[in-house]
C-alpha cells in the first residue's frame, strides 16, 4: 500500500502590477464617485496589467518569489497547477507557458472554477502530495480581470484588478500544514456570474463584440446574499474537517471581493474584525489571485505569524465556493 504523506507549505509568493488605478481616476472614465465605490465595496484603488504582460507574466513573477524563499532547487517541481478564468490564451494552458518561462520539466494543467480557485488548486494538490502521485506542486492563482471587464458598466468595472500569487507545497513525512480543505458548488446559478460569449456555447462574432458578451456579467445582490452564507458555511466545515476548534484559528483571510461581504461573513461566523484579514481596498477584486495574495501579505506583514493556524475561503462563479485551515 503506498504511503499517505503529509503536506507541507514551503513558501507563499505574490507579485501585482505597477499601475494603480484609484477611484478618483474612475470618476472620469464612467458615472461614479469614490465615495459610492467606498461605501458599497470599501475599495479605494485596483491594479492594472501593464500593455506587454500577460497572465503568465504575473504567475511568473509570482512564482519566481516562492520558489526563491522555499530554497528548493526549481527542477524540483513535479507539476503546476495555475488556477485562473483569464488565462493568456484559451488553450495551451497558461500553466504550460509558466513552465516554459520557468525553463523545468512538470506536469502542468490550468484549472477554473473562478475565485474559489485558489482553494479548489488547493484540494487538488493536497490529493496529489498526500497520495505520493507527486512530491513537490507549484500553485498559482493569477488574473487578468481587467481585461475581461466593461469599463462602461459603472456595477462591475469598480470591482476587479490584476495580480498572482504563488504557493510550494511539498510532500513530508512529520510536517502537517494543510489541515483540510472543503469545496462545494451550485450550478443552478451559472447565470448569476459569467462570461456568456468566447466558449463554443457563444462563438466570437461581430455580434458578440458589439453587445459586450465578451465581459463579466454579474447579479451584485444574489451573488451577495449566496456568497456569505456559503463562505461562512464553507469555512465551519473546514473548521470541522481539520479538528481545530474556532479558538484555534489565529487569522481569518475571506475572498477579497467587497468589503461589505467580508464583515457580513465574519459576522455570520461571530469573529472578531481584529482576527478578519482585509486588503480589499488596495486591490479590489482579484479572482483567483486574491486568497494568495491576501495570505503571502498576511505572513510577510507579520498578521500571520509562524505556527499560526489560518482559514482562507472563497466563493465566486459556477457558483463554486470552499475553505481551508492551514498551519503556517
Amino acid at each position: 500500500m503506498m504511503n499517505k504523506f503529509n503536506v507541507k507549505i514551503l513558501a507563499t509568493g505574490s507579485y501585482v502590477p505597477e499601475k494603480i488605478l484609484t477611484n478618483s481616476d474612475l470618476e472620469k472614465m464612467v458615472d461614479t464617485s469614490d465615495q459610492w465605490i467606498t461605501e458599497r465595496t470599501g475599495i479605494k484603488e485596483r491594479r492594472i496589467i501593464g500593455k506587454n504582460q500577460n497572465l503568465s507574466d504575473l504567475a511568473f513573477e509570482a512564482s519566481k518569489k516562492a520558489i526563491e524563499k522555499s530554497k528548493i532547487s526549481i527542477n524540483d517541481i513535479d507539476i503546476i497547477i495555475v488556477a485562473t478564468i483569464s488565462g493568456d490564451m484559451p488553450f495551451p494552458a497558461t500553466a504550460c507557458i509558466l513552465q516554459k518561462k520557468l525553463g523545468i520539466n512538470a506536469v502542468a494543467f490550468d484549472i477554473s472554477a473562478a475565485c474559489s480557485g485558489f482553494i479548489y488548486g488547493l484540494s487538488i494538490a493536497k490529493s496529489f502530495i498526500e497520495s505520493g502521485a507527486y512530491k513537490t506542486v507549484l500553485l498559482v492563482g493569477g488574473e487578468v480581470m481587467t481585461r475581461i471587464t466593461d469599463w462602461t458598466d459603472r456595477n462591475t468595472c469598480v470591482l476587479f484588478g490584476d495580480g498572482a500569487g504563488a504557493m510550494v507545497l511539498q510532500a513530508s513525512e512529520t510536517e502537517k500544514d494543510v489541515l483540510s480543505v472543503h469545496l462545494g458548488a451550485d450550478g443552478t446559478y451559472t447565470n448569476l456570474l459569467n462570461m456568456p460569449a468566447g466558449g463554443t456555447a457563444m462563438p466570437t462574432t461581430h455580434e458578440t463584440v458589439e453587445n459586450k458578451l465578451h465581459y463579466i456579467k454579474m447579479s451584485g445582490k444574489e451573488v451577495f446574499k449566496i456568497a456569505v452564507v456559503k463562505m461562512a458555511e464553507a469555512a465551519r466545515k473546514a473548521l470541522e474537517l481539520s479538528g481545530k476548534k474556532d479558538e484555534d484559528i489565529a487569522l481569518y483571510i475571506p475572498h477579497q471581493a467587497n468589503l461589505r461581504i467580508i464583515e457580513a461573513v465574519g459576522k455570520k461566523l461571530g469573529v472578531a474584525k481584529e482576527k478578519i484579514y482585509v486588503n480589499v481596498h488596495k486591490y479590489g477584486n482579484m479572482s483567483a489571485a486574491t486568497t494568495i495574495i491576501a495570505l503571502d501579505e498576511a505572513i510577510s506583514s507579520g498578521a500571520a505569524k509562524k505556527g499560526d493556524i489560518i482559514t482562507v475561503m472563497a466563493f465566486g462563479g459556477g457558483l463554486t465556493w470552499g475553505a481551508a485551515v492551514l498551519k503556517i
